[in-house]
């Protein structure tokens, strides 16, 4: 337990012990928050905005930010083939039915953009407001391409000065309107130490996961499951040198969603960092207006 969050465990419904982090849990009268972070990522990618949403907003409001299976502080799972969007929706479900969470806003970076889509046929009701970063129901092969050599040639950094330059170098052109503090969270979120060295927080094996993936052929799409959503209010946030969501794309989801509203993120990629310039005011602000409480 720290001063701004606790430490929740639970088990999925296959047994395996899953973690996500909990803050502000004294503000039980506002609907609460759940962040679901990208592939390889975890709950500390969204620990700023998380304190912002639970302390400073106008309203303050409980949120949930969760480590998939084989991420940050949840157990990695022996069975490779579980690490898919469906049971990783389902893992959510069951975080969330433990905690006693009927309904919630959900903010879905990249893969947890695409888990919310999945949520929504598997619990529409739980859905009361959506924040899409930089993901929506069609995805770029440029961008998959992109993530998928990145993670197959990831550096060994031995310090988080290298580790810095690493994230520099591989996403520097995309991002400039980082700044050095920006680097350094980004970094921070990614790495743990074990034995006295940086690694990656998440299991090296999901990077296999990608090695099915024909980027010859188009992606497969979620337009008939973003459509199902069109009742429930969504914020869709793109980073204007996005390579994963196109602005083609994100005009097809305003054109087929009356409810949705969209902000790009100048000077950074796939996918914005939510806790910088006027992101988390303006999340704030978007769950308050459509939230209803």
């Amino acid at each position: 337990m720290t001063a701004s969050f606790s430490d929740f465990f639970y088990s999925s419904p296959d047994g395996l012990k899953l973690h996500a982090r909990i803050y502000g849990e004294q503000n039980q009268d506002a609907l609460p928050v759940v962040c679901l972070p990208g592939l390889t990522r975890n709950a500390r990618d969204f620990h700023k905005l998380a304190l912002y949403l639970s302390i400073e907003a106008k309203t303050q409001r409980r949120v949930v930010s969760f480590d998939y299976r084989g991420r940050g502080q949840s157990a990695y799972d022996p069975n490779l083939s579980n690490y898919t969007v469906g049971v990783e929706a389902n893992d959510i479900l069951a975080g969330l039915d433990q905690l006693d969470i009927k309904e919630a806003a959900f903010i879905g970076t990249s893969r947890g953009g695409l888990i919310v889509h999945v949520l929504g046929v598997l619990r529409p009701t739980i859905l009361k407001a959506i924040v899409l970063n930089d993901v929506g129901p069609a995805l770029e092969i440029a961008g998959l391409a992109h993530i998928k050599s990145y993670l197959g040639k990831a550096p060994k950094p031995q310090n988080i000065g290298e580790a810095v330059e690493a994230q520099r170098a591989a996403h520097g052109q995309d991002f400039p309107a980082l700044n050095a503090a920006d680097w350094q969270r980004m970094v921070a979120a990614i790495y743990r130490e074990e034995d006295g060295k940086l690694v990656p927080d998440f299991d090296p094996r999901l990077v296999e996961t990608l090695a099915g993936v024909d980027l010859s052929k188009p992606l497969p799409t979620l337009w008939p499951q973003f459509e199902a959503l069109g009742n429930v209010p969504i914020l869709a946030i793109r980073g204007s040198n996005s390579r994963l969501l196109s602005e083609a794309t994100m005009n097809e989801m305003a054109r087929r969603h009356s409810r949705l509203r969209t902000v790009t993120v100048h000077g950074q990629g796939h996918a914005p960092l939510l806790e910088t310039g006027n992101l988390p005011k303006a999340i704030a602000d978007f769950i308050d207006q459509t939230a209803g409480h």
